[in-house]
């Protein structure tokens, strides 16, 4: 940000030059309230999550990443190149990453500072977990976990509740939906092989 071709003239710190408001994501909901901040990006999210959706489970690729995400060692065997989906894997996640932090600055900031993203990156990893690794349960816990994350800021200025209070109710969320899985793992009970979860892929 510090380059001279990021840089906003007349600056020293690192702050990028403004966006240009023709280049800025449209305000969706700024004719009911100015203060709700829902802009096109939100679309933009929703049209990722139908493709990735699609990748997923209508694509043989969609396959390959479901079947080493769930045993590599079983996918190696069956022919897949571990590397190969490792690879494509990290390539998408940072495309979608990049999209997310263009939203952000289109839409929200208009404004490239360090640490603009405020921890989103970790948030996502929570989403995810929440929405079972599914693009549309993602999708969902995206908008419950957005949805805390913006009231818990009204919530402190109209009623002086610490915002504290919202990343204690995240992380029960998070508890409650990874109990079931810590418990298994505890008391080892019996779950389907995965074997067979990849066979039935292969069949359909």
């Amino acid at each position: 940000l510090k380059t001279e071709l990021f840089q906003r003239e007349g600056r020293n710190d690192p702050v990028s030059k403004t966006v240009e408001a023709s280049a800025q994501l449209t305000q969706m909901l700024g004719w009911m309230n100015p203060a709700l901040r829902v802009h096109l990006g939100l679309i933009v999210a929703l049209i990722a999550a139908g493709v990735i959706n699609w990748l997923l489970f209508r694509t043989t690729t969609g396959f390959e990443f479901r079947a080493v995400g769930a045993n590599p060692s079983a996918a190696r065997y069956a022919g897949m190149s571990i590397t190969k989906v490792y690879v494509l894997v990290m390539m998408i996640a940072g495309g979608l990453a990049g999209l997310a932090g263009s939203g952000q600055i289109l839409g929200v900031l208009d404004r490239a500072t360090p640490g603009f993203s405020s921890n989103i990156g970790f948030d996502g990893i929570a989403v995810a977990l929440l929405g079972r690794s599914n693009p549309w349960g993602v999708v969902a816990a995206a908008v419950l976990f957005g949805g805390l994350r913006a009231g818990g800021q009204q919530m402190q200025v109209s009623a002086d509740v610490g915002i504290d209070l919202i990343a204690v109710i995240q992380a029960l969320i998070i508890i409650f939906v990874a109990a079931p899985a810590l418990i298994t793992a505890l008391y080892r009970l019996k779950t389907p092989a995965v074997s067979t979860q990849i066979s039935k892929g292969w069949a359909s």
